[in-house]
């Protein structure tokens, strides 16, 4: 998928997101916002009129000493808006800071509910071409910069927004002069900001980039601990790390190099701005210039001058704070790409309208069932709006198969395959002469480039994915337990399967004993992948789970790989019964598990080079009888 440029717009569908989900808190925190920005500002305007009311009662009374009591009432009724508006002001930002952390995490919540509902719904393929450990960064890093970008920056920037336009309203009507050396000002700022800011920008983006290949490579690493202590290839792991987090140290120092210069230069920019004012407005003063601004000319007065000067002191505030930002919005803007780059992934296609259900005979004839049956079939809609029953025998064939995982790079070639009903289909070659690749497209992990493949007759295109699988048991090479129970791991293959069904499960694949022995049996937590279990222990699971499912068709790519020789021939029991009445798919490099099938077929580089029983590839002294008889070795 190309990936879009990153930019302020990147920010515009999340903020898009935010105020279409919570429509009235945001228009609450608007409103709370630009009464906490009023506040602020008043300040200066009531000490101008403080000075105001002073400046003339003293023109007036010519110093009197009852200058006090005469305006006493005035001063009285100023600090009492003051005072009231600075209240208000203090509840508003209680109230937008309280409802801000409510729609901050709730927003989260609803980002990381949406990024996992699409993880789970894309492709293998997906899986396969990304980092798992950078997939993670994305609920980790990428949702953290958003929550910061939200909490805190997008109020932070409207707050300071809303300031500076009522600042240069009021400034304006007090004096345009001065507001010219306040708007010079402002305009260096932002080239001091546009130039190092936008320095400090492009760091915190590659910053955030680079913390996601780093915390890759460490789940690799920590996933693959043993082989790196195995093949003593520790010094070269610290070594690629080293290099991966020199390059993170690298990004983040630059980042954080041209973000902590950047306040100190804008923050001396102010105060040259204030003294200037100061020096100036004063000029103005003396020298009795008249004072424009967009109310008309008068005089300079001192009241004025002083209510400008901690305004244009704010006004600077204000730009160094949003400019303070840049960083913030950086990382939100890096992170927010890579949210949206993983929301916009194709997601995996799925054109089937032919589902699975379970059947049972009533007045001899075929009826689809909502309770579990041993009975299934292919419930196909027809164009008058009938639907018709097929009923699901396991008859899998592949028809000149070809695929590839890049299309320039085809894989299997022109690859037939016929399993009747109930036969045992052994697959065997060595590593990548595409065994396993097979039972991914009978799975359509993957999606063929030439030839179909039909399943009772029915290409698998027309047959909904979910329901496909349903239909078929697969236990895997690289076995995968998840946190949680034995129980809750073997249910894991029919989640509404009962406790009884689980010990049956456990008993068909031979594994009941070994649980019994565990410390709480069937309720002993397994955590880290099965950890506490030997290899053999966690394969003899996964085979229960697909004892579990009882799925009509079943896949076992190595199945017993990891088992030893005796263990081995207590699960050949197990499956042999597991395997009674269904078509089996079985792929082995021990070709003493596939001698009983009722096909063998030998692939090389892709394609099918023998195929036949294990007495029939025997008399005909191929490559199979070559590995059989010790002539050859698989690689």
């Amino acid at each position: 998928m190309k990936k879009r440029r990153i930019n302020l717009k990147t920010l515009v569908p999340i903020v898009k997101r935010l105020i279409s989900s919570y429509k009235l808190p945001c228009f609450i925190v608007l409103i709370c916002l630009i009464i906490s920005a009023i506040s602020n500002i008043a300040a200066s305007v009531f000490l101008q009129q403080i000075i105001s009311v002073i400046e003339t009662a003293l023109k007036e009374q010519e110093g009197s000493i009852v200058l006090f009591k005469e305006i006493q009432p005035k001063l009285f009724q100023i600090l009492i808006v003051m005072v009231s508006l600075y209240a208000v002001g203090i509840v508003s930002s209680i109230v937008y800071n309280q409802i801000m952390a409510v729609i901050g995490q709730g927003f989260l919540n609803k980002i990381r509910q949406e990024m996992f509902n699409k993880m789970e719904s894309l492709p293998i393929k997906y899986f396969d071409r990304h980092l798992h450990g950078d997939i993670m960064s994305h609920y980790t890093n990428d949702v953290d910069s958003l929550r910061q970008f939200v909490c805190q920056s997008l109020p932070q920037c409207i707050s300071t927004g809303l300031s500076i336009v009522f600042a240069i309203a009021i400034m304006l009507t007090y004096s345009v002069w001065l507001f010219i050396i306040v708007i010079l000002g402002a305009a260096v700022m932002l080239l001091v900001t546009r130039r190092i800011g936008g320095n400090s920008a492009k760091y915190f983006m590659k910053m955030q980039i680079s913390t996601g290949k780093c915390e890759g490579y460490i789940e690799e690493m920590m996933h693959g601990a043993k082989v790196v202590k195995v093949f003593s290839h520790e010094e070269a792991c610290k070594e690629e790390f080293d290099k991966i987090n020199n390059q993170l140290f690298d990004d983040t120092k630059t980042a954080n190099h041209f973000s902590n210069i950047l306040m100190p230069i804008l923050g001396n920019i102010g105060n040259i701005q204030y003294s200037l004012i100061s020096i100036i407005g004063v000029v103005f003063y003396i020298t009795s210039v008249p004072n424009v601004s967009i109310t008309g000319i008068g005089v300079m007065s001192m009241s004025i001058i002083i209510a400008f000067l901690p305004m244009s002191k704010q006004f600077s505030q204000s730009v160094s704070n949003i400019s303070q930002q840049v960083s913030m919005i950086a990382m939100a803007m890096a992170g927010t790409q890579r949210i949206l780059d993983l929301l916009a992934e194709e997601a995996e296609a799925d054109e089937g309208y032919i589902t699975l259900v379970n059947t049972e005979l009533a007045d001899g004839k075929l009826v689809e069932t909502k309770s579990r049956s041993n009975s299934w079939a292919w419930k196909v809609p027809q164009e008058d709006g009938s639907e018709t029953l097929i009923p699901l025998t396991g008859d899998i064939k592949l028809e000149d198969v070809d695929f590839g995982y890049y299309p320039e790079k085809i894989v299997l070639h022109d690859v037939n395959i016929f399993a009747n009903p109930g036969q045992k289909i052994a697959f065997v070659g060595a590593t990548g002469a595409g065994k396993t690749t097979i039972t991914n497209l009978i799975n359509r992990f993957y999606e063929i480039q030439e030839g179909r493949i039909l399943y009772d007759g029915i290409d698998i295109i027309n047959i909904k994915k979910d329901d496909l699988r349903r239909s078929l048991g697969i236990v895997l090479q690289d076995t995968n337990l998840f946190t949680g129970t034995v129980m809750e791991n073997i249910r894991y293959g029919r989640l509404d399967a009962t406790d009884e069904e689980v010990y049956e499960a456990a008993k068909i694949a031979n594994a009941y004993d070994f649980i019994t022995r565990l410390p709480e049996g069937f309720h002993t937590m397994l955590t880290g992948d099965g950890a506490n279990l030997s290899q053999g222990q966690r394969q003899l699971l996964s085979i229960a789970r697909a004892a579990c499912a009882d799925a009509p068709v079943m896949i076992l790519d190595e199945a017993t790989s990891s088992i030893d020789t005796r263990t081995e021939s207590l699960v050949q029991k197990g499956t042999d019964q597991l395997m009674e009445g269904r078509t089996v798919f079985v792929i082995a490099h021990r070709l003493s598990t596939v001698r009983n099938s009722d096909c063998i077929m030998v692939l090389d580089h892709g394609r099918i080079i023998e195929r036949g029983s294990h007495n029939d590839l025997l008399a005909q002294k191929g490559t199979y009888y070559q590995l059989y008889t010790g002539a050859f070795e698989l690689e």
